[in-house]
């Protein structure tokens, strides 16, 4: 056997080749990964050229699945965007309308209730009126001096007055005689046996109600009647009744 001279590198040529070999196969097993990378599935790896690829084993050929990309047209995506720009928008809008709507009632509802203890409390006055006034017969107006007279109207005036005024700031007095009966705004008191009058008509007002915007402030002390007809419903034409 032939002595083994080493390199001035220390290293032997027999050793030097097989470190040369070993380097090749790893080259070459470089080049097969990125190529298999590349194709991404074993049938396109079997169709792709070996010459496509550089000596480093970087693929350089043509991206097979570049004309399977969709492409996206920019008229389209920008019409897309401008309707959901505009959706979007008309949403807004519409919750803005709802917001300013709800504020302006809100605001409408404090303006009409502030003054409902107020109001309530003027309530005693405007029946102390209402009771000096009653208490005249028709026999002292007409019997009465001058003076009393002239108290008499003042009283009444003093009362007209206040009752515009409460009208003014949405407080309005409820006189319901002659009227159905509404549970909403009158508490009966007792019930009036009369056969002519349909039944639950308001026949006599105990005391006056009043109400502040769509609010009952003071349900209508009154008394119903009892035994008489059923009143027709509102919403029955004429010519039906007729017919029946």
């Amino acid at each position: 056997m032939a002595d083994e001279t080493n390199t001035p590198d220390g290293m032997s040529p027999s050793a030097r080749e097989r470190l040369r070999k070993a380097a090749d196969e790893l080259l070459k097993a470089d080049r097969k990964a990125n190529r298999r990378a590349a194709a991404g599935n074993a049938d396109d790896y079997a169709e792709l050229d070996p010459n496509e690829f550089d000596d480093e084993g970087n693929w350089i050929g043509e991206d097979p699945d570049m004309d399977a990309t969709p492409q996206i047209d920019p008229v389209e995506a920008l019409t897309a965007e401008n309707a959901d720009l505009k959706d979007r928008m008309l949403r807004l809008a519409a919750d803005m309308e709802n917001l300013r709507n709800r504020t302006k009632r809100e605001v409408a509802d404090a303006k009409s209730f502030a003054v409902a203890n107020f109001a309530r409390d003027m309530l005693a006055v405007s029946d102390n009126l209402r009771r000096a006034i009653e208490a005249v017969t028709e026999e002292k107006r007409e019997s009465g001096s001058d003076e009393f007279k002239s108290l008499l109207e003042g009283v009444e005036l003093t009362e007209k007055s206040m009752l515009g005024t409460m009208e003014r700031h949405g407080v309005k007095k409820l006189d319901p005689e002659g009227q159905k009966f509404d549970p909403n705004f009158h508490q009966a008191m007792f019930e009036v046996p009369n056969p002519e009058v349909p039944n639950n008509t308001v026949v006599q007002v105990v005391q006056s109600g009043y109400q502040i915007g769509e609010r009952v402030l003071r349900p209508a002390m009154v008394g119903v009647a009892k035994g008489g007809p059923k009143a027709p419903p509102a919403d029955t034409p004429a010519e039906d009744q007729s017919d029946s």
